[in-house]
């Protein structure tokens, strides 16, 4: 028998800590408005988009924020749940060596192991990069890590070069003295998303408007004052908030309703995934767009 799906009605939603969602947290005043109508929050932490996935697939939690790429591959799971509500600009991400490095330029790369999370947006940049010169991921060494593991490796010389996003990235540049050869400028666009669990969010259309206006008056403020911003998020993170800073001045804000830009945009990184093995069948971007 298929696996029975939990069934949500408008007492509960569940949202993912990561990104500004946790500003949001903060604020409270989703939860305020959301109260009015009888309806409870409780957030849930998580550190990276993977695990994210696999809770809103298995209906534990109900929005939450990830990349295009881990997008993808939840999205290519079968009986997904995942509805993309959202989109917000891409962050800064990049390639980047030791700074005494030989490595100059993407070509330089062929032969040398480089560290990247498998199934992320800087899998995407990475393989898009290579692309750009002619190469492949075959014509590299492919070392899977997560940010914290590939820093570790990076900084002791057990991989060339490093394919990350902020604030890692600027931590590694700031800290570390790392060296951007390539970034994502030039390259196949990324975004990221505001997704949520299709079955919640068709039964419960008018609160996915309420998250959506909430989380845009954060990105309002971030990009106000980023200077305090970037105080909030250190003594969250542990991470400077100099690195912060240089993080927060280097991207776009805003939340907005998914065009077919961005819609093209996932699926061109759907077809990529497809041709590298990432995902076994061709899905359709578009069947996962929540319409109004």
């Amino acid at each position: 028998m298929p696996k029975r799906k939990r069934r949500h009605y408008q007492t509960n939603l569940e949202l993912a800590i990561k990104n500004h969602l946790f500003c949001l947290k903060e604020k409270g005043s989703l939860e305020k408005i959301l109260a009015e109508k009888g309806v409870k929050v409780t957030w849930h932490e998580f550190q990276s988009g993977p695990p994210l996935l696999e809770a809103l697939n298995a209906g534990k939690i109900d929005v939450g924020y990830v990349g295009g790429a881990p997008a993808v591959l939840a999205g290519a799971v079968s009986d997904s749940e995942l509805a993309y509500l959202a989109y917000e600009p891409e962050v800064y991400r990049a390639i980047v060596v030791p700074k005494d490095s030989p490595i100059q330029k993407i070509e330089d790369l062929k032969g040398k192991k480089v560290a990247f999370g498998k199934g992320s947006s800087a899998h995407y940049l990475l393989l898009t990069a290579l692309e750009s010169v002619g190469l492949t991921l075959n014509d590299i060494i492919p070392v899977y890590l997560q940010p914290s593991d590939a820093r570790g490796a990076f900084e002791r010389g057990n991989v060339h070069a490093w394919a990350i996003w902020d604030p890692y990235l600027a931590d590694a540049e700031e800290s570390g003295g790392a060296r951007i050869i390539a970034d994502a400028k030039g390259l196949p666009r990324q975004y990221g998303f505001i997704v949520g669990r299709r079955d919640y969010f068709q039964e419960n259309r008018e609160l996915r408007n309420l998250v959506i206006s909430e989380l845009e008056k954060v990105h309002k403020e971030i990009q106000a004052d980023k200077q305090g911003a970037a105080e909030n998020f250190s003594q969250k993170t542990g991470i400077s908030k100099d690195v912060w800073k240089q993080s927060l001045e280097r991207r776009e804000y805003g939340v907005f309703d998914i065009t077919p830009e961005v819609v093209d945009a996932q699926q061109k990184l759907a077809y990529t995934f497809l041709e590298a093995g990432l995902i076994n069948e061709k899905i359709n971007v578009q069947d996962a767009v929540l319409s109004d």
